[in-house]
This record gives C-alpha cells, structure tokens and sequence, in this order.
C-alpha cells in the first residue's frame, strides 16, 4: 500500500529514469551530452563574471557611500593661504561688484590680516567693505583704515 510519503520517491525516481533514458539514447544521447556539458561550462563562465562585476560594483557603491559620510562627518580642514593669495581672493569676491572703488582702496595682509587703506565716497562703504572682507574664508582679522574725504580735513 503506497502512502503519501513514498510519492515523491517515485515522482523522482521516474524524472531520473527519463533523463537516462534522454541522455544514454543510442542515437543522439552523445550529442545531448555533449551539449549539456557545453551549456552548463558556459553558464559556469558567464555566472562568475557576473558575480565578479557584481561584487566590483558592491564594492564600488559602499566605497563611494564610505567617503560621502566621512566628508559630512569631517569637512576638509581650510588650507592656511599666503597672503599674496590671500590678497587676491579678497580682491576678487569684494570687488565682484562693479559699483566698489577698486582704484582708491590700498589692500594688503600680514599673516592672515588684511589691511584695508584708502578713501571712499561714501561712509557706509567703510563698514560695507569691512564686512564683505570679513566673511571671505580664510582671513582671520580685518583692519579697516578707510576713510572719507570729510574725514580727512
């Protein structure tokens, strides 16, 4: 008396004697053997290079999340500039705008101080100008000696 146990027993054991029976036939059983063999190798081949692109990318993806939480984490440290350089990025953030004096203001640093010198038209631009130097990334004081032409006198 079968049980329900035993059913998949012969399910198998007559999906093996059919593929026997497929791949020993006298006929063609060679060439469906050798044609298996040849699939299967192809599939072996084509599946490690797609698992080694694969990892590569993986790889490739925690590498570049790796570095863009580090950079959140950790901004890049501001680079100390000389003061010829420094002079120069003054000079050109502050004076970007063409409604500045560029002509009548002296500017030179000493050790990360910028001197401003000179005589401007008008006395707001005396605290205009100290403040747009102040927010320029790596100056660490503003000296301002501008003046107007009624301070002068």
């Amino acid at each position: 008396m079968r049980t329900q146990n035993q059913a998949p027993f012969f399910i198998s054991a007559a999906m093996g004697g059919a593929a026997l029976a497929y791949f020993l036939d006298p006929q063609n059983g060679r060439r469906r053997r050798h044609q298996s063999r040849d699939q299967l190798l192809s599939l072996a081949r084509h599946g490690t290079k797609r698992a080694r692109k694969l990892v590569h990318h993986a790889t490739s993806d925690a590498a570049g999340q790796a570095r863009r939480a580090a950079h959140v984490l950790r901004p890049p440290t501001e680079v100390e500039l000389d003061d010829a350089t420094l002079v120069d990025k003054v000079e050109s953030i502050v004076f970007r705008k063409h409604d500045l004096p560029k002509g009548q203001i002296n500017i030179n640093a000493e050790n990360g101080v910028v001197f401003l010198r000179g005589q401007v038209d008008r006395p707001e631009l005396v605290e205009t100008l100290e403040a747009r130097v102040r927010k320029v990334q790596g100056v660490k004081d503003v000296e301002n000696l501008l003046h107007t032409p009624e301070a002068q006198t």
